[in-house]
């Protein structure tokens, strides 16, 4: 088979987690003989005045299309977000011409529906893997721009609120005036919101397959009006495990409770919820090591550091390299901590401390609860509560028996091999349906 796999970013620069499961897929399908070129935009502020450049490149084996395209020559950005003429047209053209059998887009963000108008206009089968709520959120990631999370019934005047208050003026409006602004809001139209659902539904429903990596964002996509049976569930698998790296692992010991967290150094993930339970525990035993790129949200490293201030049991231990670093890492780690302030999917970190057989502390919300069972693999805390978090972690400290139980409760994880296997089969399921 002939893949393409679309995703809004791709590997060295963007490195979260769509982007790595876009490369895992696609180094996947090339191992087992499959023909596969990445297509994913590399610039939103770089290009022509109309249109998209691109160029051609390689990364670890996978050949890669990289698009830029510069959304201050767009004129409305509200509808170019879900509806991007531009991507639309490059894909037509570019796959007019190499023909692949099959496309498989990674989330949509960036990429918008028309990717999948192009592919349709071809007669070219699509699937979908959902990591985010894009599809349901302008924003992405279905928190507020006062920081609360959305519910569903999705209320389309809110959306229009959020989205004008990611401009300082009517942020600091509605922090001034919640109740006159919040009527103000209930007036203004939502044509322009209620276009994007009707849009994105649409596109939605003729996508041959939608793979979803957890329950909790199937359902979340059901309860909004999504056929159940459209969407399977699709655990990702864990390069971890291919590698063997699992199985040589042997946790060294300590005296301390070693704690991290890894990821992303973002607001939205929490760690300075971490850092506040930390800091308000008077236990020289207690070490918590931060992991992740600190270049990208300074003025949030600063913070962080600032809240951290002198105390030494807490450190800023910066990125990690590859699967070896990550590796060594989790051997020296008693547990992970997972504080993220939305509702997240599927996080590789679980699954990577789980198959070092690492229990973890995670928010009390969305897939991180679906995989974190209280007192079994785990402990899970109430959401952005750094006393709740704080108690979890005394647990801990006050009973060593207790982090041993939580190890032996981890689940085994699939790894990459498992995954892909199983995405080849319903490849050719789509194929021989269509």
């Amino acid at each position: 088979m002939y893949i393409h796999v679309v995703v809004h970013h791709f590997p060295p620069r963007y490195t979260a987690g769509a982007e790595w499961q876009a490369f895992r897929t696609a180094q996947g399908l090339i191992e087992r003989g499959h023909q596969v070129r990445v297509v994913a935009v590399e610039h939103v502020d770089q290009g022509p005045i109309d249109g998209v450049t691109w160029t051609d490149d390689e990364f670890q084996g996978v050949s890669v299309r990289r698009l830029s395209f510069n959304r201050a020559h767009v004129k409305d950005l509200r509808l170019f977000e879900y509806r991007n003429p531009w991507i639309g047209a490059h894909l037509r053209e570019l796959w007019a011409v190499e023909r692949p059998d099959l496309v498989h887009v990674v989330s949509g963000y960036l990429i918008s529906g028309t990717a999948f108008e192009a592919a349709e206009a071809l007669g070219l089968p699509t699937v979908l893997t959902l990591t985010d709520f894009w599809w349901l959120c302008p924003r992405v990631t279905l928190r507020r721009s006062d920081g609360t999370i959305s519910t569903l019934p999705l209320e389309p005047w809110r959306c229009v609120q959020c989205l004008a208050e990611e401009q300082s003026v009517a942020r600091n409006l509605g922090r001034w005036l919640p109740g006159p602004m919040r009527r103000f809001w209930r007036g203004q139209s939502t044509a322009p919101i209620e276009a994007r659902q009707a849009y994105l539904r649409e596109r939605f429903e003729r996508v041959a397959r939608v793979i979803s990596p957890s329950r909790f964002l199937r359902d979340l996509h059901v309860q909004a009006g999504i056929r159940e049976d459209q969407i399977i569930v699709s655990r990702q698998g864990i390069e971890l495990i291919d590698r063997g790296l699992h199985l040589q692992a042997t946790k060294t010991t300590s005296d301390k409770l070693r704690v991290a967290y890894l990821g992303q150094i973002a607001h939205l993930k929490g760690i300075h919820v971490l850092v506040e339970a930390a800091r308000q525990i008077d236990d020289p035993r207690l070490e918590v090591r931060i992991y992740g790129d600190l270049s990208r949200f300074p003025r949030y490293v600063d913070e962080l550091q600032a809240a951290i201030g002198d105390d030494r049991r807490i450190m800023l231990a910066g990125a990690y390299s590859d699967a070896q670093g990550l590796a060594r890492i989790l051997s020296d780690t008693d547990v992970i901590v997972v504080p993220s302030l939305w509702y997240e999917n599927s996080p590789n970190v679980l699954l990577e401390a789980f198959a070092f057989r690492t229990p973890a502390i995670a928010s009390d919300f969305g897939g991180m609860a679906e995989l974190v069972a209280h007192g079994v693999n785990g402990l899970r805390f109430e959401l952005g509560n750094a006393i709740d978090l704080g108690r979890q972690l005394r647990r801990l400290l006050d009973d060593p028996q207790l982090l041993r139980v939580l190890g032996a409760g981890v689940p085994a994880v699939r790894s990459v091999a498992e995954e892909m296997d199983e995405l080849v089969r319903m490849y050719a399921d789509v194929l021989h349906s269509a």
